[in-house]
């Protein structure tokens, strides 16, 4: 199989905290809010190049024990905006021990987010500082590489059946989950009343239902992930997995109602903004409870004040 490549990616301008030049920071301080036609259109090409090499059945034993024997390690992402700022943010991957959901590996860096957020096309607004990140751990401590990654977002469940934990997946060549908080309206599938009475019949964690899209094709599954939650998650095949693997894991990783790779990613993202800058963390745009991002405080070089110090 030909190897896949990272293509039309968003790059990124700031590395971390402590480095990125004067001309990369005003750059990413000027992001539009919309990509023009002809970069939308690459992405769409960019997307249906790298959906070939999506798998979507099961790779490793491990996936196909009742028990996941042999599963040791879990990993998350997830990126955090600077509360305040539409373009400085903190990207972080954790890799967690399994059963016991113990976090063994953890790193966040600052980022600048150089490309808007536009609605089935995140992955080229964050995956670069996710492969960035899996890249490091392959190189720093190998043997902590997680075996399966979650991601806040969808996988196939997607406009174009090739969302952000597929393009993730692919380009790690690693097993990834889509995990999303809300229910992406795509191929028929909408929030209706017949949708939330079948929410209602989920009755204990666990429980779940098949989202059958208008072209008669499973793109993932409503779980109810706790039996103190009582909104579902909406599970997709990422990469490398098949979707029952998939729904079972992720219920077998959450404590709370989100799974506790993503949970944690956020939770230590958030917590990274607070100590490099002093000020809060907000989800980014596409991610549960997220607002539109508010225009950044111009600082010095066009970037806002609170980055800009971090940067320093």
């Amino acid at each position: 199989m030909a190897t896949a490549t990272p293509g039309a990616c968003a790059r990124r301008s700031g590395s971390d905290a402590t480095g990125s030049d004067a001309q990369g920071r005003a750059m990413a301080a000027k992001v539009a809010t919309r990509p023009p036609a002809e970069t939308l259109s690459l992405w769409k090409r960019e997307q249906a190049r790298l959906k070939a090499f999506v798998v979507d059945r099961d790779t490793e034993a491990w996936q196909q024990d009742p028990a996941f024997s042999g599963l040791q390690r879990v990993g998350g992402v997830d990126v955090s905006f600077v509360k305040g700022d539409s373009v400085g943010a903190c990207a972080s991957l954790v890799v967690l021990s399994y059963p016991e959901l113990e976090v063994v590996y953890e790193d966040c860096r600052m980022v600048s987010l150089t490309a808007p957020y536009v609605s089935g096309f995140l992955a080229f607004r964050e995956v670069s500082f996710m492969v960035d990140a899996v890249r490091r751990l392959r190189e720093k401590e190998p043997h902590l590489v997680p075996q399966v990654l979650f991601v806040d977002g969808n996988g196939v469940l997607h406009h174009r059946g090739f969302g952000v934990a597929c393009h993730l997946g692919v380009l790690t060549d690693l097993p990834c989950i889509g995990v999303a908080k809300k229910l992406l309206q795509v191929d028929g599938l909408e929030n209706s009343t017949l949708h939330k009475e079948k929410i209602r019949l989920l009755r204990a964690g666990g429980d779940s239902f098949p989202l059958m899209g208008g072209s008669g094709t499973v793109l993932g599954m409503a779980l109810r992930s706790h039996d103190h939650s009582t909104k579902p998650l909406y599970v997709s095949v990422g990469h490398k997995m098949s979707l029952e693997a998939a729904v079972r894991l992720t219920h077998g990783c959450c404590r709370f109602r989100i799974p506790e790779p993503v949970r944690q990613a956020d939770i230590r993202s958030r917590g990274y903004i607070h100590r490099t800058l002093g000020i809060g963390g907000t989800p980014a745009p596409g991610r549960e409870r997220s607002r539109k991002a508010p225009r950044p405080r111009a600082g010095p070089e066009g970037v806002s004040e609170e980055l800009a110090a971090a940067m320093s």
